[in-house]
């Protein structure tokens, strides 16, 4: 640990965490300590930034799918989807019944690949190997020695959900294969029975890893659960039919901390740029290049959301398929109606990729999956669109506008991990303030000086992981590139560096 000079007693203190780990991007925390030694607030900066809006302009909006595909490596399913919608409202298009099917299909993998990575190979290994684990065993590989079937179970759950995509678009990462109108082409029937030969695996995979976290969640786990960003909130998320758990299509639905929902459903297609600009708002702030969007009516604070998979589960009446039904019923019972903990987000995740499997299970028996027509054509019919589309992490809006050839003049993608990034900072700064306890100096007299609090490994790692339980991925959010290692800062109320740690 870098140490700092010892600031006068009585000073306000930070601890910066820079850079953080184990999620996708580069960003730091820096947790501030008032005079007296006690938290005043955590804060979580995204430092870097890559302007993916500025160089899409002048583009013509066909490109739009395949170019905002390569935003990320890990969703870029999310980003060819919502594009592709937005694309169909430029048209002005219908889509054929099988080109709809083909996406959501492809969208149920995208699911289930990052939901894997995100649970397996990012937060397991504070589950399984603790949170004192030395960071050099605290991966992935440690997790690979330390529980190999469920290691390997893990990774080759990741790889079914790539393999869908693939056998759909052609390739695991960056398939250019949605297009306005439609999609490039259609599913054959020998990968549509491949993917049904992977199904059983990933059933059985996906059932051993919710009945061990569940037990997880009952006993080491439960003291977690109550300070891993447990707050009301507004939550954002598509619905289907009835108040179906969706991730493609149907409709928009906020609900506030009591389920109760705000200002009526929107349809999630044809969402136009006037619903669009009322429903949503983006902050700034000086100190992180991730924006704060919010639910305009009620304001930056009052209307910050979360979305992500605790808040699909949240939103959603029932999800439509009897084993992950069942799932929801019982997270349901165990955290109410309307589940607040943001360490719940991993059980979430479990449930949704459960939900992934049975719906591609039902979707591989529809015949009009495997109809050749999978393409709509047309000139261009309108000049701004919105395409919205369930990721992973949450909600995902393209708002594009056109001119008279096509060619894109502005552009704004409303990203999942920037809608969350107000719960994010709060979540840090409940765990920050649960853990550090400033104390009596050894050498104070009469109790007048506070000790400055150390940053033990725990409590670096129980940071971190508040992070970790949404998933973030700045590389869209930001869209800046990388692995995303671990900086702490301890700062006084003046903003004096007093400790640090790194981690790479």
């Amino acid at each position: 640990m870098d140490q700092s000079p010892t600031p006068p007693a009585g000073t306000p203190r930070t601890i910066l965490i820079d850079p953080v780990t184990r999620i996708e991007g580069h960003a730091k925390i820096t947790i501030h300590l008032d005079a007296s030694g006690s938290v005043a607030a955590a804060r979580f900066h995204v430092t870097e930034f890559r302007g993916f809006e500025a160089f899409c302009a002048g583009r013509p909006f066909t490109e739009m799918p395949a170019l905002t595909a390569r935003i990320c490596g890990i969703c870029p399913v999310s980003h060819l989807l919502a594009s592709a919608k937005a694309g169909d409202q430029l048209l002005a298009v219908t889509i054929p019944p099988a080109a709809e099917r083909l996406r959501r299909l492809m969208n149920l993998a995208q699911i289930i690949q990052s939901h894997a990575l995100s649970f397996f190979h990012l937060s397991s290994p504070d589950f399984l190997l603790g949170w004192d684990c030395d960071p050099a065993r605290r991966n992935v590989f440690g997790l690979i020695a330390a529980d190999p079937e469920l290691a390997r179970g893990g990774i080759r759950l990741r790889q079914f959900g790539q393999t869908v995509i693939e056998r759909l678009g052609g390739r695991k990462i960056h398939p250019a294969w949605a297009v306005a109108g439609g999609v490039r082409t259609p599913l054959a029937a020998a990968d549509r029975d491949a993917i049904r030969a992977g199904l059983p695996e990933a059933f059985a995979t996906t059932r051993a890893a919710l009945a061990l976290f569940k037990h997880l969640l009952d006993g080491p786990l439960a003291a977690e659960a109550a300070v891993f960003g447990d707050f009301p909130s507004l939550f954002m998320a598509l619905v289907g039919e009835g108040g179906a758990w969706e991730h493609y299509g149907g409709r928009l639905r906020l609900i506030d901390g009591d389920g109760t929902p705000l200002g009526g459903d929107l349809p999630a297609d044809g969402l136009g740029a006037g619903p669009f600009d009322a429903l949503l708002a983006e902050a700034v702030e000086p100190w992180t290049y991730l924006k704060f969007p919010y639910y305009k009516p009620l304001g930056p604070e009052a209307g910050s959301y979360r979305v992500g998979p605790l808040a699909r589960l949240n939103v959603c009446d029932h999800i439509g398929t009897t084993g992950a039904d069942s799932e929801l019923l019982e997270l349901r019972q165990r955290g109410g109606r309307v589940v607040t903990s943001s360490f719940h987000y991993h059980l979430a995740r479990l449930i949704e990729i459960l939900a992934a499997l049975e719906a591609i299970e039902a979707l591989l028996d529809d015949p009009a999956l495997g109809d050749s027509h999978v393409r709509a054509r047309a000139h261009l019919n309108a000049f701004e669109a919105v395409g919205v589309s369930e990721a992973p992490r949450g909600t995902l809006f393209h708002h594009y506008r056109v001119d008279g050839d096509g060619l894109i003049e502005a552009v704004n993608l409303v990203i999942a991990t920037g809608q969350n990034n107000r719960a994010m900072n709060r979540t840090i700064t409940q765990i920050a303030r649960h853990h550090i306890q400033a104390g009596p100096s050894a050498g104070a007299e009469g109790g007048a000086e506070t000790a400055l609090p150390e940053i033990a490994e725990a409590l670096l790692n129980r940071v971190e992981a508040g992070i970790r339980c949404f998933d973030p991925c700045l590389s869209c959010s930001t869209h800046a590139a990388g692995e995303m290692p671990l900086h702490v800062q301890l700062l006084g109320p003046g903003g004096e560096l007093l400790r640090e740690r790194w981690r790479s």
